[in-house]
């Protein structure tokens, strides 16, 4: 079996959208590293929801004001490529509701993941979202 060399760096953030590990991630989350946000959005681009939601969570624990960003950014990546979340991050997203850091995660998941696989909370502002554009669409008042 040969090893395969890690590529990423830790002080200069080189290479951490790559990373794979949990465990790196999780000696991260524990060393309160200043690259933890790009190491979550790599491990989110390159594991399951399931691997990366508690790291997630534990990240937006850690992170304060803008550093939020990268935990939900992380969490838009999983609902374009897995299409899915976990019961816990739809919960982080809730607590931290509309026009905050998860703006544009909402609009992620309302777009990649299958309304039957949304939660009730989640398929009522799909729906207010959706009659909102389409209003916007058609009706002919100034923006």
């Amino acid at each position: 079996m040969v090893a395969i060399a890690r590529h990423w760096n830790w002080e200069t953030g080189e290479g951490l959208l790559g990373i794979d590990d949990p465990a790196e991630v999780d000696a991260a989350l524990d060393r309160r590293d200043d690259r933890l946000g790009a190491a979550v959005i790599g491990l989110a681009l390159n594991c399951e929801p399931e691997v990366v939601s508690p790291r997630i969570i534990r990240a937006l624990e850690l992170l304060p004001g803008p550093g939020r960003d990268f935990p939900f950014t992380a969490t838009a990546h999983l609902a374009r490529l897995d299409r899915r979340l976990t019961p816990e991050l739809y919960e982080a997203l809730r607590a931290e509701g509309p026009g905050g850091a998860a703006d544009h995660t909402f609009d992620d998941v309302l777009t990649y993941i299958p309304f039957r696989d949304l939660p009730p909370w989640l398929k009522r502002r799909w729906v207010r979202v959706t009659v909102r554009e389409t209003l916007r669409r058609w009706w002919p008042w100034p923006r």
